[in-house]
């Protein structure tokens, strides 16, 4: 059975930097979440941070910081979560993961622009940059549906 890596704050935990949850109620996580295929994490978790923290955004898209918005580099966390997400995807067989959109870890296709003035750039998060450098294709919120239908087609 296909496995799939998800957002802990998508399941209603309390893991977002302001302490609150980014719950999914759509009829497919809970299948998925009854079949046993979600294999949960929170990458900045992961990486040491706690909840509540300080708000972060990726500062520079080529050679990647990570800044909160009080000034404090938190890049080392980032890269740790993302080393975590991927290696629970390696010891999972993961192909698949549902992320966050617009997180500095999971964003797929849209990313803060680092100003903390809630502009929103083309770009992708640390944790999704690593998975899909090893062939795991991410998905966010916005295409489930996508998700789902390359789930039911892939041989179990």
């Amino acid at each position: 059975m296909e496995k799939i890596l998800i957002s802990s704050c998508f399941l209603g935990n309390r893991v977002r930097y302001d302490g609150a949850d980014n719950l999914l109620t759509e009829s497919v996580i809970q299948r998925w979440h009854l079949e046993q295929r979600l294999v949960v994490i929170c990458p900045e978790l992961s990486g040491g941070l706690s909840t509540p923290r300080a708000p972060a955004e990726i500062q520079n898209s080529i050679e990647i910081q990570v800044l909160t918005n009080l000034g404090e580099d938190v890049t080392s966390a980032f890269e740790q979560g993302a080393k975590a997400a991927l290696r629970l995807c390696q010891l999972h067989n993961i192909r698949y993961a549902l992320l966050k959109e617009s997180s500095p870890s999971c964003g797929s296709t849209t990313i803060y622009d680092g100003s903390f003035n809630g502009k929103k750039i083309v770009g992708q998060g640390m944790t999704t940059r690593l998975l899909t450098a090893n062939d795991i294709q991410v998905y966010s919120e916005k295409n489930i549906a996508a998700l789902a239908a390359q789930i039911e087609k892939s041989p179990m």
